[in-house]
């Protein structure tokens, strides 16, 4: 194996400030071929929170319902469906392994910078902070149920499951083509 074996993907950076409140976010040109947020979204719409209601927990974005989720993110970009999720997964190297490559605190091999804002239960209890991340796919499973991505500190993986539309959950936008 030589060196070279080890390299990391170059990464293509960019960024952009959302016009409806100033705030920057960096951006990532993935292997996928689309431009994802590097960042959680952490714009105010009814229905979003802050993790624990806390502003020391901004850094995380907000947590949004699925519904306000649709409507969070800025104009140019939109939550990503199900199928861009996937493609972004297998663009990494699949599953088994994504959830460590696209981790800030992982190997963050394409600057995605995942981070864990952890979730907010329908019932208003906050869990999982620094724990694991769950992000909103556009994707409906069932009546009241979306699909969501989601990574744990404990593994490599990135996984997905069927969740109850009214939980908060954070935001990745996909800008539009």
């Amino acid at each position: 194996m030589s060196i070279f074996d080890k390299r990391k993907p170059p990464v293509k950076k960019g960024s952009f400030e959302d016009e409806r409140d100033g705030q920057k976010y960096e951006t990532v040109k993935m292997p996928d071929g689309k431009i994802w947020m590097a960042q959680n979204l952490n714009y105010k719409v009814e229905n979003s929170w802050l993790y624990a209601d806390d502003k020391d927990y901004e850094v995380y974005g907000r947590l949004y319902t699925w519904d306000a989720a649709k409507e969070a993110c800025p104009p140019g970009w939109h939550v990503p469906s199900r199928e861009e999720w996937e493609s972004l997964v297998e663009a990494v190297g699949g599953s088994s392994v994504a959830g460590k490559k696209l981790r800030y605190d992982g190997d963050d091999d394409y600057g995605f910078s995942a981070q864990f804002g952890g979730v907010r239960q329908p019932d208003g209890k906050f869990d999982y902070e620094d724990l694991g991340g769950c992000w909103w796919t556009a994707t409906v499973s069932s009546e009241n149920f979306a699909y969501n991505r989601n990574m744990r500190y404990n593994s490599k993986e990135a996984g997905e499951e069927k969740v109850e539309v009214e939980f908060g959950m954070s935001v990745r936008c996909v800008k539009d083509e």
